[in-house]
């Protein structure tokens, strides 16, 4: 039977973050990296999270107020409402935000985050103003479902958008200096549209075109007035650069509609179901059907036929990540995660309390490695697996729930753990690739 493992055997499937989470937390040694940095790193309690920073190079610092001090950021960090955000020179940085959407950081570029709001209600609200520089936005739910809300601001014009992938660029008078450039607000359409605002006048740019609001701050005469109405350039400024991960988000932006209408869905169920929360508080999970039965069971008990073989499927995904674990094998695990790959995991401490932490895909994977470093007399027994489509009728993706229960020995320490896994698997050019995960510690 699938998941029964005896003493000492080679086979390892391990769901990365319970291990390396969870053992820190009941204190049996080892280093869990990601959590430290968390812990060393945490902005000051009491912001609302704007987002989480999925890529970085370089430096890239976050301060609240005028007289925040700047704190460096890493991979993995939240990012607040009300933080101003500087890239130096040469840095570059992504951010997942709370909407499900994704922010590129070019280099040199400030900018903050001075509404937000991602309840998943008619109130939700994003308000983002460029103070320098450039960002390459995916919007989210907030702007494919409330799209008056979702605006960027800068010192010379206003956009909205229309469920977009753009580039808004704020060229000051300094740094159209330093290019030789006309100072002012660009903005270039990948998908969608934008409607570029300034002095009263609105302008729709289009996808492959750049729309152009000049700065007042420059030297004018009466006659020269039109020049300040914004404006479709002739063709796409020199400036306009790929960043060093836009490969990644261009396959971001062509699912980023339906994937953030999918977490918005996902928000707004989630709003009135206690029996989320009950889980998270280590309460009794639902009844989940047997790894031995391909029947995935009906609310009321009554199974049916395992539609598009999602429990077969998920068995056969498990075993190839049980194999690129079981080998310490990084790459391994990559190869069966997307890009955008994210998981959580809640895991509880000595004192019965909570912790959620959250890593994206080379993160995951470093850390399913580091995790299993030092470990002995591994067993594990899986209770269940099931696998089931996402959306009925729909075979191209499907979400895989278990129960576990492993145990073995930690630098010499013993240890027993129990948690329910999940994980989302989609399938892309005829292979089956996990988007996201979760586990929770019981």
């Amino acid at each position: 039977m699938y998941g029964l493992f005896d003493r000492g055997a080679t086979r390892v499937m391990r769901f990365a973050l319970v291990v390396l989470f969870a053992l820190a937390a009941i204190g049996m040694g080892g280093r869990a990296a990601a959590a430290d940095a968390a812990e060393v790193n945490a902005p000051d309690k009491g912001g609302k999270r704007f987002a989480v920073v999925w890529r970085l190079s370089g430096d890239v610092s976050a301060t609240m107020g005028a007289a925040g001090k700047p704190r460096k950021l890493r991979q993995g960090d939240p990012v607040l409402v009300g933080e101003t955000l500087r890239a130096a020179a040469s840095a570059e940085a992504v951010l997942r935000t709370e909407d499900a959407g994704w922010i590129a950081v070019r280099p040199g570029a400030v900018f903050v985050a001075e509404r937000f709001v991602a309840d998943g209600r008619a109130s939700d609200e994003f308000v983002v103003r460029i103070v320098t520089g450039a960002l390459r936005m995916i919007t989210g739910w907030i702007g494919h479902s409330n799209r008056d809300a979702h605006r960027v601001t800068t010192p010379t014009a206003t956009i909205g958008i229309r469920g977009t992938d753009h580039e808004p660029y704020v060229m000051t008078l300094e740094l159209g200096e330093a290019l030789g450039q006309t100072a002012g607000t660009y903005d270039k359409v990948n998908r969608g549209g934008t409607t570029l605002e300034a002095r009263g006048n609105r302008l729709d740019v289009e996808p492959g075109k750049v729309g152009f609001a000049r700065s007042p701050a420059l030297p004018k005469t009466r006659a020269l007035m039109s020049l300040l109405l914004p404006v479709l350039l002739d063709k796409v400024p020199a400036f306009y650069l790929p960043g060093q991960f836009d490969a990644e988000l261009d396959q971001l932006s062509q699912a980023s509609e339906e994937e953030s209408r999918r977490h918005l869905e996902e928000r707004r169920k989630a709003m009135p179901a206690p029996a989320v929360d009950a889980v998270a508080q280590g309460a009794r999970a639902p009844a989940i059907s047997s790894p031995a039965s391909s029947a995935p069971a009906k609310p009321n008990g009554v199974t049916q036929p395992d539609a598009c073989g999602a429990t077969r499927v998920a068995r056969n995904w498990l075993l190839q990540f049980d194999a690129g674990v079981a080998k310490r094998r990084s790459d391994a695990i990559l190869r069966l995660v997307a890009p955008e790959f994210t998981v959580r995991a809640t895991v509880r401490g000595q004192d019965a309390s909570t912790t959620a932490l959250e890593l994206g895909r080379d993160e995951f994977a470093q850390s399913v490695v580091a995790a299993l470093q030092g470990l002995t007399d591994f067993r594990q027994r899986r209770l269940s697996v099931q696998g089931r489509p996402i959306e009925p009728g729909a075979c191209d993706r499907i979400e895989i729930i278990s129960v576990v229960i492993e145990q073995g020995k930690r630098n010499g320490a013993a240890y027993r753990l129990e948690s329910i896994e999940s994980y989302v698997l989609e399938k892309r050019a005829g292979k089956w690739l996990a988007i996201r995960a979760e586990t929770t510690q019981r």
